[in-house]
């Protein structure tokens, strides 16, 4: 239930379709990101990163969705996660 300050739910969700088609989340995403690292006293852009994986048990209802992960000896959906660093 939307809130009554708001406008009506379609136009809410059509403008944040609009939002989302045009990436302006990204983009806030990208500059907060370089913000934060600015005011933690690092440079904006990582010089580096660190890529990592991990396999999420799934339910019986995922079906094709799970794969297996080898190394693990476990089904499930695998997620990567990529992280920046630099002095």
């Amino acid at each position: 239930m939307m809130p009554n300050d708001l406008p009506p739910w379609y136009t809410v969700h059509q403008q944040a379709a609009r939002w989302l088609t045009a990436g302006v989340f990204e983009a806030i995403v990208d500059d907060l990101r370089v913000v934060l690292r600015m005011v933690a006293g690092r440079t904006a852009q990582p010089s580096a990163v660190i890529i990592d994986s991990r396999t999420v048990q799934s339910t019986p209802e995922s079906g094709a969705e799970a794969g297996y992960d080898g190394a693990k000896k476990r089904k499930g959906r695998k997620l990567h996660l990529a992280n920046g660093t630099s002095p």
